[in-house]
């Protein structure tokens, strides 16, 4: 009984915490108002950029041709014990924990030519998730680093050459970030990038579901779980990549290095034995409120050295290995793929609906993203304009992860994944609702509060549920 009344009371205190954020918002947009403006009552800022308030610590250098800014990510949770019976070597630990973890960021860039340009990103990561991430297929901080063992010295996130290829004379305006440092692009172009990038960078984005910098934190919304993106265990690769973008319309694809084993850090640069083929579609319409939206369908095809869970299993009841032992096999290629559904739809112009379904063969063991082979989101994002605050952002999302009917009874008789393992399973969904509000504090600080609530954590209906209460604080240069 205690135990529940002390999930209840942290449920209660956060949910009312987060629920205020928009009342604490409005005391603060009021107190920034001058005179003139609260008796006018008009609304501030302004949607002119040039009246806007500066959103970073330091203003960038107005040239288009260099770029150079910064940002620092810093999560903060927490989980009270939950109920447990057993626990198994990749559990999460039912004794209450908390842990912080940290991401920072230097962003640099050069436009060679007015279609050229390079872009080099270098990132250092420390701290820890809850559980070291492991435990749960959804964990809860997309920041953090799936091995904990890695080097603290910072690394190359990003060095890639990014080559524009006009296909017609119209130009639009296009809004430069780091990932491309153009104020203009052909309406109708092919975009070449080519070297070391993040998959997820480009593929599966979500104008409502992306970001852990500012939005939410949890792997299997800000992602499609059932997309095993090729990826080392930071979440890059090396990868040549195409794009072609039309009015209404996009498509992007791209042949990336897989790791050479599952969550590795080093890559196979062996073609012929591992390779990874993406391809997503993108179409932007309007389907009411003269409001377009957008609709992005995923493929993908994973050639590595997987493992595969019917083997496993029958080696394990034939007496071959003590448990289930997905790696127990000699050095092959097999084949893993998957599909994904991705949209969105603005409601008005501060809030919207989202949504992401994914699933993959789940034959094969899950090798660089995580444990999920079927997974049904929806979500509702916003930002601040309704309550004059329209640099804040909030939202709330439920997803709901599986895995197939081998992955259960690999998991069941004692296999271990590279995140999930009990020793036993009584397989139920992995359910998950996140919700968060970021305020924008001042400038380039954007402090962030957040609760997540996980149901039959790692599939497993005998543990949990798991509470996990978020404070976040990002910090752009």
């Amino acid at each position: 009984m205690r135990h529940w009344w002390l999930q209840f009371r942290t449920i209660a205190f956060v949910a009312l915490a987060v629920s205020f954020w928009p009342w604490i918002a409005l005391a603060l947009r009021a107190q920034e108002t001058t005179p003139a403006q609260a008796s006018t009552n008009e609304p501030q800022p302004s949607d002119d950029p040039e009246t806007d308030p500066n959103l970073v610590m330091f203003r960038h250098p107005e040239t288009d041709r260099l770029w150079i800014s910064g940002q620092a990510n810093f999560i903060s949770q927490w989980h009270p014990g939950f109920h447990s019976p057993y626990q198994g070597p990749n559990s999460l630990s039912p004794q209450a924990q908390d842990a912080t973890s940290r991401v920072l960021t230097l962003y640099t860039g050069l436009r060679l030519t007015n279609n050229a340009e390079l872009l080099c990103d270098v990132q250092e990561t420390g701290g820890h998730g809850i559980g070291e991430a492991l435990g749960l297929a959804g964990f809860t901080n997309l920041d953090v680093v799936r091995n904990p063992t890695l080097s603290k010295a910072p690394y190359i996130a990003n060095l890639m050459w990014h080559q524009i290829i006009p296909l017609g004379d119209s130009r639009i305006p296009s809004e430069r970030t780091p990932f491309s440092l153009f104020s203009q692009l052909p309406e109708r172009r092919l975009e070449v990038r080519f070297g070391k990038l993040g998959l997820a960078e480009f593929f599966d984005l979500n104008t409502y579901g992306t970001d852990s910098n500012f939005q939410f934190m949890n792997w299997t919304i800000d992602n499609n779980g059932a997309y095993d993106y090729a990826a080392d265990t930071r979440g890059f690769t090396y990868a040549a990549m195409l794009e072609y973008h039309d009015r209404h319309w996009a498509a992007r694809f791209a042949e990336a290095l897989m790791p050479k084993v599952a969550n590795g850090l080093h890559l196979d640069a062996d073609l012929g034995r591992a390779r990874s083929e993406n391809i997503e579609f993108e179409v932007h319409g309007t389907l009411f409120s003269k409001r377009e939206g957008a609709l992005r369908l995923l493929a993908f095809v994973n050639h590595a050295n997987m493992g595969s869970y019917r083997l496993a299993i029958d080696n394990f009841l034939a007496g071959l290995t003590p448990v289930p032992e997905i790696t127990a096999h000699p050095l092959q290629t097999t084949i893993k793929y998957g599909f994904g559904v991705n949209f969105e739809q603005p409601l008005n112009s501060w809030a919207g609906l989202f949504g992401r379904w994914g699933w993959n063969e789940g034959q094969h063991e899950s090798y660089a993203y995580t444990e999920v082979d079927e997974t049904l989101l929806f979500g509702l994002g916003a930002n601040g304009t309704r309550w004059n605050r329209k640099f804040d952002r909030a939202g709330v999302a439920f997803v709901s992860n599986g895995i197939s009917h081998d992955h259960q009874q690999y998991l069941a008789l004692g296999g271990l994944g590279f995140l999930l393992g009990d020793g036993r399973l009584n397989y139920g969904r992995e359910n998950i609702v996140e919700i968060y509000y970021t305020l924008h504090a001042w400038r380039g600080v954007y402090p962030s509060a957040g609760f997540q609530y996980v149901s039959n954590p790692g599939y497993n209906r005998d543990r949990g549920p798991v509470v996990v209460p978020t404070l976040r604080l990002h910090l752009e240069f």
